[in-house]
């Protein structure tokens, strides 16, 4: 395990990136030109990102990137 301490502007910028990252993934996800083993390893990377996101986030924002299978 790796603590890392930041301030809150170092912080806002990692949600950012983060909340950035994950709509990309989804669009992807939802992308019918893209294969299905390619959706499989991002939706594995999607998996690591959302965890990390979910450290900053409120539950509410959170829910806003919960994947769910509709989105497959």
């Amino acid at each position: 395990m790796l603590g890392i301490l930041f301030s809150d502007r170092e912080c806002r910028e990692l949600d950012y990136i983060l909340r950035k990252e994950l709509d990309e993934m989804l669009l992807d996800l939802r992308d019918s030109r893209i294969d299905a083993d390619m959706k499989t390893a991002i939706e594995s990377r999607y998996k690591v990102i959302f965890r990390m996101y979910a450290r900053l986030a409120s539950p509410k924002d959170l829910s806003r990137y919960a994947l769910n299978r509709k989105t497959r």
